[in-house]
């Protein structure tokens, strides 16, 4: 009992040899109860692992599947996520005894007490097994450490894989959107065309004035410059849309026309639940787990470490007595080892450690306010845009009716043909900032996907 006794209180005595580590600072973040702005229908459902599906579109779909398969970041993420895995077993390997075969057969020539030299032969082989035995935990430390910041970096390339998704979703629907708004242009166009020929007829028979074959003129050109630009604007994003898919680039295929595309309700939850939602929430925190492992094993290195070595083998002079009959050769070591004096290293390279581990509270917290952030943005912005459609809507309608009006009055004879023409530009303006609208819907519908954590769980 007293034996048991003495070794308990050495333990703890030696224990108390360890770096100081000071605590961790306090958390500040606090959890929202609810969204600023209402979250819809469809409450407590979950998000599907492939929401970009819900949108209906088979030539979205296809993208998305091509650059979660060949996109070159998502490939650098996943070598990351293999080098930090096989890193896990390196770590789990010190905890495990290490066992060395060494075979060296030795021819000397050397003198005797005489002055005669003569030639010696020695036959061994040899193997020796060492064992660290893991008192403090500092070796299961270093492997939790390790195995932790494999699931940030697993958790980061499932991040990665959201952000590739969303990026590529929102790049078809703008892609889409520029489609609709070169096919309006055209068709403009073409209505320009004929307004401009109308008032070159008119001015020739004298009915009109210069004036107005001029400014039908400059509507015309107008209309004409925006397709470059929109055509411009469609090979870049079919080009950016080709890289983000791991290809070279080039034409995109298509599936639904805008107007054919519609947002799916998106369930958003309560701002708790978002905490398991979303990976680079989750990669922060597995980040903390893993320095706060660190910190265990640097604050351990000042206690001391137990080692058993074993060393066995045989050895002859003779190769057929070292074959048939080798001498037995052996060896039993236990060894004790701590560091008496290192000028306070230990210790700064615990405070060292510390202030990363307070480093990485600050991240996690970050990332959670982000995230509380990005949610509510993405659903102020549905909100708000809905609204602003509706204005739109209006806004059409009397530009619509203005326009019938204008024509009516330019046909009898009542008013300029300049009246037609302003009220065909404020058509065209209405008409464009409608497909822009419903562009933006889409895009805030999927940056809502993205910012929930786009169906993300955690392995």
């Amino acid at each position: 009992m007293k034996v048991r006794v003495v070794t308990a209180a050495c333990l703890l005595a030696l224990a108390g040899c360890a770096a100081k580590a000071p605590p961790a600072p306090a958390s500040s973040l606090q959890t929202p109860s609810a969204w600023r702005t209402a979250a819809g229908t469809a409450q407590g459902a979950a998000v599907e692992a492939q929401w970009w599906q819900a949108f209906g579109d088979p030539a979205l779909s296809a993208l998305v599947a091509a650059a979660l398969e060949h996109n070159g970041d998502l490939r650098i993420a996943r070598a990351r996520v293999a080098q930090y895995r096989a890193l896990v077993g390196v770590a789990a390997a010190g905890q495990k005894a290490n066992v060395f075969v060494d075979t060296a057969p030795t021819r000397t020539r050397q003198l005797a007490y005489n002055g005669v030299p003569y030639v010696t032969n020695v036959y061994q082989a040899e193997f020796q097994a060492s064992y660290e035995v893991d008192v403090w935990g500092r070796l299961a430390a270093l492997t939790d450490a390790a195995t932790a910041t494999y699931q940030a970096e697993q958790a980061n390339a499932d991040a990665a894989a959201l952000s590739i998704a969303a990026t590529v979703a929102s790049g078809y629907l703008n892609l889409r959107g520029l489609d609709a708004q070169l096919a309006l242009t055209e068709a403009t166009l073409k209505l320009r065309e004929e307004s401009r020929d109308l008032a070159k007829r008119q001015f020739d028979v004298g009915y009109s004035s210069r004036l107005e074959w001029l400014q039908a003129q400059a509507e015309y050109q107008t209309t004409a410059e925006q397709v470059p630009q929109l055509k411009r604007a469609i090979f870049e994003q079919e080009n950016a849309l080709s890289i983000l898919t791991g290809g070279n680039p080039g034409p995109v295929a298509r599936g639904l026309e805008l107007v054919q595309l519609s947002a799916p309700v998106v369930p958003a939850g309560l701002p708790s639940e978002l905490l398991r939602r979303r990976p680079d929430i989750a990669r922060a925190e597995f980040n903390l787990v893993a320095v706060n492992a660190n910190l265990a094993a640097t604050r351990d290195q000042l206690l001391p470490s137990f080692k058993l070595t074993m060393v066995g083998g045989v050895q002859n002079l003779k190769w057929h007595d070292f074959i048939n009959a080798p001498t037995a050769l052996w060896r039993l070591t236990g060894a004790v080892a701590a560091p008496v004096f290192e000028g306070d290293r230990v210790q700064h390279q615990t405070d060292a450690v510390a202030a990363q581990r307070d480093q990485s509270v600050y991240a996690y917290e970050n990332a959670v306010r982000a995230a509380f952030a990005e949610t509510d943005n993405s659903l102020g912005a549905l909100a708000r845009l809905k609204e602003q459609a509706v204005q739109n809507d209006a806004r059409r309608a009397t530009a619509a009716e203005t326009l019938r009006i204008a024509h009516n009055r330019y046909r009898n004879g009542y008013a300029s043909y300049l009246e037609e023409l302003d009220a065909q530009r404020t058509l065209y303006n209405a008409d464009v900032g409608r497909l822009q609208l419903k562009t933006r819907m889409l895009v805030a519908s999927v940056d809502l996907y993205r910012a929930m954590g786009g169906g993300w769980a955690a392995p």
